[in-house]
């Protein structure tokens, strides 16, 4: 059996487990959110995003298992791996600093307004920059290149897609209300 192989499907089944977990803080999240008055926009979007990443794992995985797949040399593992450590970390901030507000799904809390400080402040999607470094570096651990390409491509179709969606819904909970005739 091939070490490196099988240390690549165990550090994608952690990033799996690490994945559902954030599933269950969203949900969560996303409760307190409904509680502060918070809804759903766009939720349609939603069922096609949660198969373009489940299907990423399957699709590294069967990659590199049945193409056979070599670990790549240094040239590209390191700087997968250094991809990998900083769309997680962008994540984790974005999680971190959003709090409850944080959730895979697009919600407004009407009255809340967008997050602006620290790096929200210098850049609008911290997230979504740190899921899209983590599909291109992660099947570059093991060579996956066909995986990191379709994937990361199709990411940045629906990623545009959401972000309009995100963005619409932020402008229009953010405009004032019209006022009621004197």
């Amino acid at each position: 059996m091939n070490l490196e192989l099988l240390g690549f499907t165990i550090l994608v089944g952690a990033i799996g487990i690490q994945r559902v977990n954030e599933l269950v803080q969203s949900r969560s999240n996303e409760a307190r959110m409904r509680e502060r008055g918070g809804y759903e926009v766009a939720p349609e979007h939603y069922p096609i995003m949660v198969g373009l990443h489940a299907s990423w794992f399957a699709a590294m995985l069967l990659e590199a298992w049945l193409l056979r797949k070599q670990a790549p040399d240094s040239t590209i593992y390191y700087p997968a791996l250094a991809g990998l450590a900083i769309g997680l970390a962008l994540r984790r901030y974005a999680m971190r600093t959003l709090g409850d507000r944080w959730s895979t799904r697009i919600f407004i809390v009407p009255k809340e307004a967008p997050i602006r400080t620290g790096l929200y402040g210098t850049l609008r999607h911290p997230n979504y920059l740190g899921v899209v470094i983590e599909l291109a570096s992660v099947p570059l651990l093991y060579n996956a290149w066909i995986t990191s390409v379709v994937w990361s491509v199709a990411n940045l179709f629906l990623l545009r897609h959401r972000i309009r969606l995100e963005e619409a819904a932020l402008q229009q909970s953010l405009a004032p209300s019209p006022r009621s005739p004197s």
